[in-house]
C-alpha cells in the first residue's frame, strides 16, 4: 500500500489521470474511484452503471456519477466489453465513498489489448507521487 497524504492507493493496482484505478485478473480489468478521486468529488449521490456487453473505448466515457459538487463522465483505462457493472452502487451510491477499494467497484472490462495498461501509473513509482502531489495542490488536499 502506497500512502500520499492521507490517502491510500494499493500497489497491486493501476491509476489514470482521471483517478480511476484498475485491478487486473486474467483478461479482466475491475475499476473503481480512487481514494483520492472520490474525495475531490464528494459524496457520491447518483451512479449510472453501464450496461453489460457494451463496448468501451479506452480513454472515451462510458459511464457517468454525480455527487452535490459534480457531475461526470468516467472514462475507460481500458478498452474491450463490459462484463458486469456493480448494480448495488446504483442503488447505494455511498460505497464508492465508503469502499473505493472494495464494494464501491464500478465495473469490469474484458480488455481487448493488454497494451492498454502500459498508459496507466503504479502507486509505487515517482511517476504517480508526483501525478498525485500535483493534483493536491490543484485541489487543495
Amino acid at each position: 500500500m502506497t500512502t500520499i497524504g492521507q490517502y491510500e492507493f494499493p500497489d497491486n493496482l493501476y491509476y489514470d489521470t482521471q483517478h480511476v484505478w484498475a485491478r487486473v485478473e486474467g483478461n479482466t480489468v475491475t475499476i473503481g474511484l480512487s481514494q483520492f478521486g472520490q474525495d475531490i468529488a464528494g459524496d457520491i449521490v447518483y451512479v449510472e452503471v453501464p450496461r453489460v456487453g457494451r463496448s468501451v473505448v479506452k480513454d472515451e466515457p462510458f459511464m457517468s456519477m454525480e455527487s452535490g459538487k459534480w457531475v461526470g463522465r468516467i472514462k475507460a483505462p481500458v478498452g474491450g466489453k463490459i462484463v458486469a457493472a456493480n448494480e448495488e452502487i446504483e442503488w447505494e451510491s455511498a460505497l464508492v465513498n465508503q469502499e473505493p477499494y472494495g464494494k464501491g467497484w464500478l465495473a469490469k472490462i474484458e480488455m481487448g489489448d493488454s497494451g492498454d495498461l502500459a498508459t496507466l501509473m503504479k502507486a509505487d513509482t515517482p511517476a504517480f507521487a508526483a501525478y498525485i502531489a500535483s493534483e493536491r495542490a490543484k485541489y487543495n488536499k
